[in-house]
């Protein structure tokens, strides 16, 4: 039995939920996947895993397991990051992640750009509205929106977002356009959630639990469609600035309450303790950060 091979079928089998999904996920007959966990159970004899209704479940024996052969696994890792010469040069797999529309917007150009310079550099872009783990994905560079509460990263400010309180000339001329926060009350909002950082009905010198909300007509998942919510005149909604940068810049939304707008929130490019010995993350966040900041700014090329 190869038990790496078994370690990372393991760790596989709970970071997907299940024999099933590991197996999809490992491109791996079912049955080979339940086979590595039963003979390595047989090696250890020890029960690592319950199956339940749910999913699979790891026993106490089967977590202490887990975290030992995460451990093992990363070291192996790294020694072959080592030997294949990445700590020397700027060569293997890159793996980033960003929000998905400011991913599609701002750090992809910067990336395709990145690639045709270090052509033995591979990308995955992970670009998903979600705030994803670095250690337990492995993740070497991350663009975090909002205050980071460290947690073992290290992050370099590459700009800011505002918070934008918007709706369409059809709604505003409808329902009139609110002057002060508790105008909001009188008026009909689109709430949504499914981003990492969801802009709060917050102004500026407001106390956070007295945000005056408007009436959620309409609730939905994705930062997208309560967009297009708002475009077809639903009501207003909450939004960074960069969602809606296109939509305000013709006219087809409108910000109200801007005076109130507190302050911005911080754009960084974030990467664990340790992620520098790396020559491929150097070598990335030497290269994006300069670029993600004139971006930002409004300064030079859309194109990185």
């Amino acid at each position: 039995m190869d038990r790496l091979d078994a370690m990372a079928v393991l760790l596989a089998v709970v970071e997907a939920g299940s024999l099933s999904a590991a197996a999809r996920k490992l491109h791996m007959p079912l049955a080979t996947v339940s086979r590595k966990i039963a003979d390595l159970e047989a090696h250890l004899r020890a029960k690592l895993m319950l199956r339940t209704r749910r999913g699979a479940e790891l026993t106490e024996a089967g977590l202490a397991y887990l975290e030992a052969s995460r451990r093992i696994l990363e070291q192996v890792e790294e020694a072959e990051r080592i030997a294949a010469g990445e700590y020397s040069a700027p060569r293997g797999e890159l793996r980033v992640t960003a929000p998905t529309l400011f991913g599609q917007r701002h750090v992809l150009p910067v990336a395709l750009a990145f690639l045709e310079q270090n052509p033995e550099i591979s990308l995955k872009l992970h670009l998903e509205d979600r705030q994803i783990s670095l250690v337990d994905e492995h993740i070497d560079v991350a663009v975090r929106i909002g205050h980071l509460d460290s947690g073992g990263l290290i992050a370099a400010k590459v700009g800011e977002v505002r918070r934008v309180i918007c709706a369409s000339p059809a709604y505003l001329a409808r329902r009139g356009r609110p002057r002060m926060p508790d105008d909001l009350k009188d008026h009909d909002g689109i709430s949504f959630r499914g981003f990492a950082v969801t802009p709060e009905w917050r102004y500026r010198g407001d106390n956070p639990a007295l945000g005056e909300e408007p009436r959620a007509r309409l609730s939905v998942n994705s930062t997208a469609a309560a967009i297009d919510a708002a475009l077809a005149g639903f009501g207003l909604v909450r939004v960074l600035s960069y969602q809606v940068e296109e939509q305000l810049r013709h006219g087809a939304l409108e910000a109200v309450l801007e005076d109130f707008a507190p302050t911005p929130l911080p754009i960084s490019l974030a990467y664990a303790e340790g992620g520098l010995r790396s020559q491929k993350v150097r070598a990335f966040l030497d290269w994006a950060t300069p670029r993600l900041r004139a971006r930002l700014a409004g300064r030079g090329p859309r194109r990185a």
